[in-house]
């Protein structure tokens, strides 16, 4: 059975698309097939795993005002298992066009059903603005993973996020779960990182991660090179805690044990020389 999650923080700069990425490239490197939905439409998703959507003919905008199949669109990647339903120039514009198409709220759910079953995992990036793609995002995902950026004002703006949670989930689809809140950008060293995470595990407990994500260069780097940390830098201390992230998120999702792994090494369609640190 797929198991459709929405990686969604409507504010902007959290980490919400490398976590959609990483994960992504995390949990294929774990054996599971794996789709990620590129709904943003800057298309970092997409560019991120080497297909910049000024590449793009059709992609998931085209699918969902139905002038293409889920499966005419999706696009392979550089990692075994891991696929891509690119971005494309057309997403942008995508929300006025769905605003009086007959149950618009639905039609990112009614593509999926004729792809997820090909999938273990679906990532759907949302983009970051509590809008129709996000609301279609929602009402398709059986869970929704929160990136929270630790500074200051991340939990105010997840108050927001909560709230349109609670509201499709009493609308459009009683099923939608929080799955957990991983806390992203993080800076040991600093007391507002420290702050930040005791005052979210306080809140939410067992809602979030154990694992947390480092501020980490090579993370930032990679997308730049159109890789996901696993193959870009794959010793970094960013891809060991994506490859973290991916050994919780299939604990929850009942597929594994408590027991975590050791990051196994990444295989790609092409070899690469890039250096990790």
């Amino acid at each position: 059975m797929s198991r459709i999650y929405a990686i969604s923080n409507q504010k902007g700069g959290v980490g919400k698309t490398t976590t959609a990425v990483n994960l992504a490239s995390g949990l294929a490197l774990q054996d599971q097939r794996v789709l990620v939905v590129d709904l943003d439409p800057q298309g970092n998703a997409s560019s991120g795993l080497g297909h910049h959507k000024a590449t793009v003919d059709a992609g998931i905008a085209e699918v969902l005002l139905g002038f293409e199949e889920p499966l005419d669109v999706i696009l392979p990647t550089e990692i075994d298992g891991l696929h891509l339903a690119p971005a494309s120039g057309r997403l942008v514009g995508l929300e006025v066009e769905l605003v009086d198409t007959e149950r618009r709220e639905y039609h990112l759910q009614t593509a999926l059903a004729k792809v997820a079953d090909a999938y273990d995992f679906v990532l759907l990036d949302c983009p970051p603005a509590l809008n129709m793609l996000t609301v279609n995002a929602l009402t398709a995902a059986a869970g929704v993973i929160i990136p929270l950026q630790a500074e200051y004002y991340a939990m105010e703006g997840l108050s927001e996020l909560l709230r349109t949670i609670a509201a499709v989930r009493k609308s459009l689809n009683p099923d939608l779960e929080r799955t957990g809140i991983v806390l992203t950008m993080v800076d040991p060293r600093t007391n507002l990182a420290s702050d930040v995470a005791t005052q979210t595990r306080q809140v939410f407990g067992g809602e979030v991660f154990d694992v947390t994500i480092p501020r980490n260069v090579r993370l930032g780097e990679a997308p730049s090179f159109g890789q996901p940390i696993h193959t870009y830098a794959p010793g970094s201390r960013g891809a060991q805690a994506y490859h973290e992230l991916a050994d919780e998120v299939l604990i929850r999702a009942g597929v594994r044990s408590g027991s975590r792994t050791v990051a196994p090494a990444a295989t790609t369609r092409r070899k690469r020389s890039q250096e990790a640190s």
